[in-house]
């Protein structure tokens, strides 16, 4: 059974994937969603992602964002290390011709 997903404005769309080659030779699968079955249908949505819906209404698929992992706990009486303070670049001058 195909994954389809109805947006808000009643129309069903059903996700697809393809495999594709990129200019630089690198392969990548990509997805994207159709309102007819083509060739590559997916039954459920890959790991890692989920569906959202655009502003017009489209569907469309987007990475689910990692959980940040969790700060290290400070042990009593260490100190945290100290941020380095970024160089200021030097302010560019004008310079006027004289004749």
């Amino acid at each position: 059974m195909a994954y389809s997903y109805t947006n808000s404005k009643g129309r069903t769309y059903i996700l697809h994937s393809r495999d594709t080659t990129l200019k630089n030779g690198t392969k990548q699968t990509i997805y994207f969603f159709a309102s007819t079955e083509k060739e590559g249908v997916l039954d459920s949505v890959p790991k890692g992602y989920e569906v959202s819906e655009s502003k017009n209404g489209l569907p469309v698929l987007k990475r689910k964002p990692e959980p940040e992992p969790e700060p290290a706990k400070a042990t009593k009486g260490a100190k945290a290390p100290k941020a380095e303070k970024a160089e200021k670049a030097p302010k560019a001058t004008k310079t006027t011709k004289k004749k």
